[in-house]
């Protein structure tokens, strides 16, 4: 396993440093609304690819993968899912001090998770690449789920580490209007990437 773990890393490196839409949630958090939303949000996005990882295994992503139906109602869904939080941004969102700080963690986290596991292509991705990764006559669920615990680590370190450096801008962003042209720039990025996935071909 540790073989197959070594030889699968440089994919996770890439695969994390794929700009989508969790990091355009992770820059728009840090930059308005600081460091620990933007880390809640990278925890609701590794939760969803825990998520899937734990549906390849199960056959749930194979059937999302083989059913045209079944991908393109979960496209519909990852669509809708974008665009709302695109146009939520476009329109603006609370400032901090008018939600408390429970509620906003559940909602940076909530907005994380969504974007992670309204995506069609995860389902792809782990039916496409986790099998050619697993030696013959090796254990399946051990194999993968250490992949994914690999994969969910390097997004881990990277979007953590992307929070702390758009963060440091923080309080200049918020205290500007910068902090209203970064929710457009976001807001604007979410809705396009929302109808690139609508449109998007299987």
């Amino acid at each position: 396993m540790v073989e197959t773990l070594v030889s699968f890393a440089g994919i996770a490196v890439l695969v994390s440093l794929t700009p989508g839409p969790a990091t355009a949630l992770v820059v728009r958090s840090a930059a308005v609304r600081g460091r620990r939303e933007a880390l809640l949000v990278t925890l609701g996005n590794s939760t969803g690819i825990f998520m899937w990882a734990i549906a390849s295994v199960l056959g749930i992503s194979a059937l999302v993968a083989a059913s045209e139906t079944a991908f393109w109602a979960l496209k519909i869904v990852g669509a809708v899912v974008l665009l709302y939080l695109g146009l939520r941004a476009l329109r603006g969102t609370k400032a901090p001090d008018d939600e408390s700080p429970a509620r906003s963690g559940r909602t940076a986290y909530g907005n994380g998770l969504m974007t992670s596991f309204a995506n069609p292509k995860l389902a792809v991705f782990f039916i496409a690449l986790f099998p050619q990764f697993v030696p013959d006559g090796d254990a399946v669920l051990p194999t993968t789920l250490a992949m994914a615990v690999l994969l969910i680590a390097v997004d881990l370190v990277y979007f953590s580490l992307l929070a702390l450096v758009v963060a440091r801008a923080h309080h200049a962003v918020v205290s500007s209007r910068l902090a209203r042209r970064i929710e457009r720039v976001t807001g604007a990025v979410m809705v396009a990437l929302g109808v690139r996935v609508a449109l998007e071909p299987r």
